[in-house]
């Protein structure tokens, strides 16, 4: 039998800084050229498996271990952790703290130069691996110029100049439009059949990741392994949702239509599903009977209107053109489109970060343009996509009350909306702690707290449950929907599609600053069209409709998202 590349021997490990251990008796082999996925919810232990592989831990993170970790055949915390980068390559969850070089090539090429290899040999290897991750035309470009996808294939090829034989994948997908992350995971994919190097994908967005197969699942819950078996084995059982991580949505239909799911379905992939007759009577039969719950929805007042929105960074090219949607009171709507599509841009301008070449932006049919940056906050709250940029107090609490200050709120009620805030968010624990303690997803919920805690009347957020695991993610937009449902009126800039689809009734669509529409969220991924133009990804659940002869998809996911609220799942 093969000599397993990673090896954890009854490994425990405590952090410096805590009082209890995070991972308790670990024992995980993986071999060289598996493929192997380990999930489980923030908190779970998953992301200190991997700085233990590749040596973040001890070198960068001090604490007390117990056990053996065997990298490569040598134990892990006998070498240097040069020494492990040797043999593990890490692309991390947000790819510009990986980046070291000016231009892409420069930062391919920064491992091998450590290395003294003369330049032409150099160039040659970073030629080789510029081609294999299909980067090679842009070897010039500075790497801030790179779209989301393009940063991971960068981050991706700076690893592998050096032949690792392990590949680590900090949650890949976090930042990517869904095109963008299916093309990750192909990407991944190839790399792996053509180097033959092991892969570790650390992620929670299960079927994203499972867009191409994995060898095997492990499934991480307080510091312990609760499971390890193959990919179709783990999803016929419950574990998935006893523990907090969210099933492929093609699975829990078939769940809602009665049908237990087994390994003999092929259950992995929605492409590989083997359903017999009846099953898929079972699901027509389950279809036609929801139908009749489905209603639409009234229209309210008018809050939010853009007219004729033009913008451009430059004078020689328009970042949006010619933009008009109007957003009524008590809305929740999501706005998607491909990396760079200009939603970003969007709330820029109508928070009055930017102002637009032409058109206009009312909220209750008042023009803003007159208004200053702080006179729109108190109006309407932006949560930007990367937490780093929002933080400018050292510890959570001053962070997530620091706005409420600038006001004349009576003490105890102030501190009452921040507890209120940081306990929904999940960061009531570590409310007395410094941010630079946190990860990179608890950041971003100290960045939601320090909005929600004001209470504007139109929230905006940039991808809210980036790096959220199924757990934060539904406490997060479970709030979100109480505010909603009080009267706030929410729009949110996303890349996941299980949001748009959960939470928005409505979705506006862009790609290369036009707005492609304005439509309902399931109408969103039952069109091919669209979904192309758009740079997303078809739903599962538009497959699954047609894999069982119903024509209608756009009507089956609408009566999936109907049948979830009705039973508030």
């Amino acid at each position: 039998m093969a000599t397993p590349i990673i090896s954890f021997q009854d490994y425990g490990f405590q952090y410096m800084a805590q009082a209890e251990p995070t991972l308790h008796h670990i024992n995980l082999d993986i071999y060289p050229g598996e493929k192997v996925l380990i999930a489980g919810t923030s908190g779970s232990g998953k992301s200190t498996i991997g700085n233990c592989i590749n040596g973040l831990i001890p070198f960068a993170y001090s604490g007390e271990k117990t056990g053996k970790l065997l990298v490569d055949g040598k134990e892990a915390d006998k070498s240097s952790i040069f020494e492990l980068s040797q043999t593990v390559g890490t692309v991390l969850q947000d790819t510009d703290g990986q980046f070291i070089g000016l231009t892409v090539g420069e930062d391919i090429a920064f491992a091998v130069e450590n290395d003294c290899i003369p330049q032409n040999e150099m160039k040659q290897m970073v030629d080789k691996v510029a081609k294999l991750v299909d980067i090679e035309h842009h070897l010039e470009y500075a790497p801030h110029e790179l779209s989301g996808g393009q940063k991971q294939r960068v981050s991706l090829a700076g690893v592998m100049v050096e032949e690792v034989k392990v590949l680590l994948f900090d949650e890949p997908l976090a930042n990517l439009d869904p095109a963008a992350g299916r093309m990750t995971i192909e990407l991944i994919d190839t790399v792996h059949e053509q180097t033959g190097a092991a892969i570790i994908i650390i992620e929670h967005r299960l079927e994203d990741v499972l867009w191409r197969s994995m060898d095997r699942i492990v499934l991480m819950n307080e510091g312990k392994i609760i499971a390890d078996m193959p990919t179709a084995k783990l999803l016929a059982g419950n574990f998935l949702l006893e523990h907090g991580i969210r099933e492929p949505l093609y699975l829990t239909a078939l769940r809602y239509a009665g049908i237990e799911i087994d390994e003999k379905m092929h259950p992995e992939h929605v492409d590989h599903l083997m359903l017999t007759d009846t099953q898929k009577e079972m699901v027509q039969r389950w279809y036609q009977k929801q139908k009749a719950y489905i209603r639409s929805r009234e229209e309210t007042e008018e809050l939010l209107r853009v007219e004729n929105l033009d913008f451009g960074y430059t004078t020689q090219k328009r970042t949006l053109q010619d933009v008009n949607f109007t957003i009524h009171k008590g809305e929740m709507v999501s706005i998607v489109g491909r990396n760079g599509a200009g939603k970003s841009t969007l709330a820029k301008l109508i928070c009055g970060f930017e102002q637009p070449v032409s058109g206009a932006i009312y909220l209750e049919g008042r023009n803003l343009s007159g208004d200053t940056i702080k006179e729109r906050a108190a109006r309407i709250g932006y949560v930007m996509q990367n937490p780093n940029q929002m933080i400018s107090k050292p510890m959570i609490w001053d962070e997530v009350e620091m706005a409420l200050l600038q006001g004349n709120m009576p003490e105890e009620e102030r501190k009452k909306r921040v507890e209120e805030t940081l306990k929904v968010c999940g960061l009531y624990p570590f409310r007395n702690w410094p941010v630079s303690a946190l990860s990179f997803g608890q950041k971003k919920r100290v960045t939601i707290a320090s909005i929600l805690v004001q209470r504007p009347q139109v929230i905006i957020l940039d991808e809210p449950t980036a790096g959220q695991d199924y757990h934060h993610y539904t406490e997060i937009m479970e709030f979100l929907k109480e505010l909603n449902e009080r009267g706030y009126t929410i729009l949110m800039i996303t890349h996941d599609m299980h949001l748009m689809l959960e939470y928005t009734p409505r979705a506006i669509v862009f790609s290369e600053g036009k707005m492609l529409a304005d439509t309902t969220a399931a109408h969103v991924l039952n069109d091919p069209e669209l979904v192309q133009a758009a740079n997303l990804k078809e739903t599962s659940l538009y497959t699954l409709s047609m894999a069982c002869g119903i024509d209608e998809p756009q009507v089956f996911t609408e009566c999936f998202i109907t049948y979830e609220q009705k039973e508030g799942r």
